[in-house]
């Protein structure tokens, strides 16, 4: 008897060693930081609480002007969320079905004419990505399109397989201005920005005037800034705080109704019965997460939300190559799982 009450002693003490060792996510951010591998704003919740909340480094080195929570940083690809939302709104109102053909609405190449918005938003519409025009300063959604119409064939035929295209999204940008008859920036603003008073997330235009702005750098710290003006691929700025606004918005069903909520975080099923890691503009494991990311120049952003306990981790870098955001994301979900 003295042994089993020994060793359930022994448990108990072994399990508040292991608790009281579990890091805080603060601590994680923290660590991170000091060693040069993050440069900008996080915010963690764990089961509806926030547990961080914290801005670090500087949003313009040359002139040394700090970072704080209200600074906006460029998302990147975290913009293809805000685009699945607004379609989904504009098939809310009757508008656009989602099996409803591209060409439809837009002029596309004839090897497109055939591909729906459905696939568009899985990436499974095998429209090629613009990848080799990344590099091009001024970038648009016109030059992209006028890309599109000189090559001669899909990647592949529709829905056989998963390719990551940020030029389907153009396409679902230049879909919702067509059907909205207002500019992608209006529509987003009209229908997500400014009801959820997300008052530090802009559309990016060239003439768009951010006054606390993050200014992007590489890993040694040069001028690495944003530089393409595409639209429903990126083109968004936002911070942690707004990001998480947006997810509340998603999980108490305020934008979209919750039939369209589970349609957007059900992953495509391909031609072959084989099913993609993909929804519409979120990447899902076991129905049970949901994430994106975004990068470009240099600009880095983490989106992870938990579907079940109504947790998230939110991370935007200004120094995105130096950002391993694969570690950071597992070393912060150990601290709040």
């Amino acid at each position: 008897m003295k042994t089993m009450i020994w060793n359930a002693l022994l448990g108990i003490s072994l399990i508040l060693q292991l608790i009281s060792c579990k890091q805080h996510p603060q601590d994680v951010v923290n660590k991170y930081y000091k060693k040069g591998e993050f440069n900008g704003s996080v915010l963690i919740v764990k089961n509806g609480r926030v547990v961080c909340d914290t801005a670090l480094g500087f949003r313009n080195i040359e002139k040394g002007l700090q970072s704080d929570k209200n600074t906006s940083f460029y998302i990147a690809s975290l913009s293809k969320p805000f685009t699945a939302a607004a379609i989904m709104i504009l098939q809310q109102k009757g508008l656009l079905k989602l099996d409803d053909k591209a060409s439809q609405f837009i002029e596309l190449p004839a090897y497109a004419k055939n591909i729906t918005i459905r696939q568009l938003l899985h990436h499974t519409s095998g429209i090629s990505d613009y990848e080799s025009l990344f590099s091009k300063k001024g970038l648009t959604n016109k030059d992209v399109i006028d890309w599109l119409f000189s090559l001669k064939n899909l990647d592949f035929i529709p829905d056989s397989r998963f390719k990551y295209s940020n030029s389907g999204y153009i396409i679902l940008s230049q879909i919702i201005e067509k059907v909205s008859g207002k500019s992608y920036r209006t529509l987003i603003n009209d229908q997500i920005i400014i009801p959820l008073k997300m008052n530090n997330t802009y559309v990016y235009e060239s003439s768009a005037i951010i006054q606390n702005k993050a200014l992007g750098y590489n890993q040694q710290k040069n001028p690495d800034d944003y530089s393409i003006l595409t639209t429903g691929d990126g083109g968004i700025y936002s911070t942690p705080e707004d990001l998480f606004k947006f997810d509340q918005a998603l999980r108490n069903y305020t934008l979209i109704s919750k039939e369209n909520t589970a349609l957007m975080f059900t992953p495509a099923k391909l031609s072959d019965g084989q099913i993609s890691n993909y929804g519409f503009a979120w990447f899902i494991e076991d129905e049970k997460t949901a994430m994106h990311t975004g990068g470009l120049n240099g600009f880095k952003a983490l989106f992870w939300r938990d579907l079940q306990h109504n947790s998230c981790i939110i991370a935007l870098t200004n120094q995105g190559e130096a950002f391993p955001l694969g570690n950071f994301l597992n070393d912060i979900k150990k601290t709040i799982q």
